[in-house]
């Protein structure tokens, strides 16, 4: 490993008495990956180890981002995101970096000299070699996964620009000291390294488990199923904000148009009509195919303080809607509308379904009569209508909504006011 004509170093070997054991316990801990990360480069620092630069990236599973990087310099930890979807730019990058190389290899280490004048075969070299590095040294520390079955994503399973996601933590250093690293003390950093593997994966896992409940479930369901509530009678009534809402017109484009074209649509107007559900603290609970059902919880807040923001979230929707629509027919893309009801009442929140397979959401009648209001938008000409019982408790915005008279519903056995925003 050492480069031609350089002379070896000589150095006591690097104080690290008890680190192993201190970096299970931290992980056991379960601290978070910034402070593992610091609290290991910052102990091999001052156990005499001279780098200047560590740098740990690793896969992650979140909708946006693909990896996570944890860079540090004696002034403090940076950390970053890399996107699930690479452009061409961030993929060729991709291609041309030591991370790279070694996934694509197998090999487990590499090291080179910065201070030789060769030429370096990575443009992170180049930038180290001209901020005054000396040395590089990385390592891929890969996980088993055992009898698991690989996870590849977007793409072929064989290319290596497409990893499985965990398959384990990419550790690198360099320094400036004439000469470089010494041999001794990588190899007591390099034999710690699985350690700290160890106790980053425990804690990622959790994470990963973290981000893929709130993806697919919302954050406060996601929560309570991590912490345990997976039981199928884990069911609690709650008052809570219903709002439901679908996309009209879309079962006609459906039939018209090809499936990438299908799911642009969705995905568009899905984005475009909860985020503003998502600004103002709602919960989307679960897309139902060209709509979603979401919640305002009430357990925290006032009815009141909830309904203000469940109303803010629909005039944003309809503030919003129309230039949203007007990009896309300037584009050439399917334009659609929508409807959304606000409707307030009891509901059980937990976990509905068979003993194996269960859903974390909201059922009851005022999940049903919400359904039955929404499918009222559109003989009324109305993309927004509101529950009497919301209006009631929406005291504040009462001049805001306008009352559309009384009507029956399917279903309901009492007919009701019902109301709309202003331009609703």
């Amino acid at each position: 490993m050492r480069a031609k004509g350089s002379a070896p170093s000589v150095s006591q070997p690097l104080d690290l008495a008890g680190f192993t054991e201190w970096l299970v316990d931290r992980g056991l801990r379960g601290l978070s990956l910034e402070e593992q990360v610091d609290g290991f480069c910052r102990r091999v620092m001052e156990a005499g180890f001279p780098a200047r630069r560590f740098n740990m990236l690793m896969g992650t599973l979140h909708p946006r981002h693909g990896a996570r990087s944890y860079t540090w310099r004696p002034e403090g930890l940076t950390t970053g995101a890399f996107p699930r979807r690479r452009n061409d730019d961030e993929n060729e990058a991709y291609l041309r970096s030591p991370i790279h190389h070694l996934r694509a290899s197998g090999e487990a280490r590499l090291r080179r000299r910065l201070d030789t004048g060769g030429a370096l075969e990575f443009p992170l070299l180049a930038e180290l070699r001209e901020a005054g590095m000396t040395d590089y040294v990385a390592r891929l520390v890969r996980f088993d996964v055992g009898d698991a079955p690989a996870l590849h994503i977007d793409g072929d399973p064989n290319d290596p620009a497409r990893p499985n996601p965990l398959q384990g933590i990419f550790f690198s250093a360099a320094t400036d000291v004439p000469g470089g690293f010494d041999e001794q003390h990588l190899k007591q950093v390099a034999d710690a390294l699985p350690y700290l593997a160890l106790a980053v994966k425990s804690r990622s896992t959790l994470d990963v488990a973290r981000t893929l409940l709130d993806t697919y479930l919302g954050a406060d369901a996601g929560g309570r199923v991590l912490t345990g509530a997976i039981d199928r009678h884990s069911v609690q009534r709650i008052q809570a904000v219903i709002w439901f809402c679908d996309l009209r017109g879309f079962s006609s484009v459906a039939s018209r148009v090809p499936q990438d074209e299908l799911v642009e649509i969705l995905d568009a107007y899905l984005e475009a009509m909860a985020r503003p559900v998502l600004d103002h603290r709602g919960q989307v609970l679960k897309f139902l195919g060209d709509g979603f059902l979401a919640t305002f919880d009430l357990a925290q807040r006032s009815r009141q303080s909830v309904c203000v923001d469940a109303l803010a979230a629909a005039s944003q929707l309809l503030e919003l809607f129309p230039s949203f629509n007007a990009e896309r027919r300037a584009a050439g893309k399917k334009t659609l509308e929508f409807g959304v009801a606000l409707h307030l009442g009891e509901v059980l929140y937990g976990n509905i379904g068979a003993s194996e397979r269960l859903d974390f959401t909201v059922v009851g009648s005022a999940v049903n009569e919400a359904s039955r209001i929404e499918g009222m938008c559109r003989p009324l000409q109305r993309r927004v209508l509101v529950s009497q019982t919301f209006h009631e408790a929406a005291v504040s915005c009462g001049g805001r909504l306008t009352s559309l008279g009384v009507h029956a519903l399917r279903g309901i056995r009492e007919p009701q006011e019902l109301f709309t925003i202003a331009g609703g």
